[in-house]
């Protein structure tokens, strides 16, 4: 089933996102790079479905990406209910003061927009991640369905009960960062969004990973190497990455991507929701 899944993930990138421009270079490859270019028209030939006949804008392939692996994402999760059973929220773009780890943030919001010196001086804390996955809280009858665990004895602060509260708010599992390609200075601000839900977070670290579209080693590993920030980066293709590497054949190339792989800094799109319900 997953393997369907993500050829049906790849499906719908060509179908909504992926063009060839005027000189027959994808529209994920940079076109001053030749193993840039090289390596994305070699996945595109492995992926072997129709592509898109209009050059879709940077804006309209951004929204389409985001919800494309959004819903790659939820029904790879519903085919691993049997092994984290949850009730899983998905959205696109909703900030974090939503979410359990983060109400806080909304009463530091409300004063900041009352006090403009110290928005200057704080800055903005209510981070909009690209994706966001949040679990609901359980009902007691829910938990209690094989034997009583909890009462009114036990268990009175955590969140995953949603009696423990009059207005129960989802706890953030995930986000994620989409990035169609990494070109500029601002694909860093997955670093500074992870940044901010481990710092500014009352509970536990939701999962936060990125995944992205980008041909070029170089390009992902001025992403993906270090630790700390993200937990780690989902290419669209790995597999097809790597034989197209391999066909290239330059050495800096296959040396940078086997130490992202190695490393444990870069994994393909079909590692994303098994390591989520980790």
């Amino acid at each position: 089933m997953l393997s369907k899944l993500r050829q049906s993930y790849h499906q719908q990138l060509c179908t909504h996102i992926l063009f060839l421009k005027s000189d027959g270079i994808p529209n994920f490859a940079d076109k001053h790079s030749r193993p840039s270019v090289a390596l994305a028209k070699n996945i595109v030939q492995q992926f072997g479905y129709p592509l898109r006949q209009n050059a879709p804008s940077g804006q309209a392939a951004g929204v389409a990406f985001e919800e494309i692996t959004m819903t790659f994402i939820r029904a790879s999760l519903d085919i691993l209910q049997h092994i984290r059973p949850a009730s899983w929220e998905f959205s696109v773009h909703s900030t974090i003061k939503g979410f359990e780890q983060y109400a806080h943030l909304a009463d530091l919001e409300a004063l900041l927009s009352e006090r403009k010196d110290l928005r200057a001086a704080l800055g903005d804390y209510l981070i909009k991640p690209d994706i966001v996955i949040g679990r609901m809280p359980l009902a007691d009858h829910e938990i209690n369905r094989k034997e009583l665990i909890v009462d009114d004895t036990v268990a009175q602060l955590t969140p995953l009960r949603r009696e423990n509260f009059s207005h129960p708010k989802p706890i953030l599992h995930a986000s994620i960062s989409c990035k169609w390609t990494i070109r500029s200075d601002r694909s860093q601000n997955s670093r500074t969004e992870g940044l901010n839900l481990i710092r500014n977070r009352k509970g536990h670290t939701p999962h936060i990973a990125v995944v992205t579209a980008e041909p070029y080693p170089q390009r992902i590993a001025s992403l993906a190497l270090g630790t700390g920030d993200i937990d780690c980066v989902y290419h669209i293709a790995l597999p097809e990455l790597q034989i197209a590497a391999e066909a290239y054949g330059n050495p800096a190339v296959l040396d940078m991507l086997n130490t992202l792989v190695n490393g444990k800094r870069l994994r393909d799109i079909s590692d994303l929701p098994l390591d989520l319900i980790t």
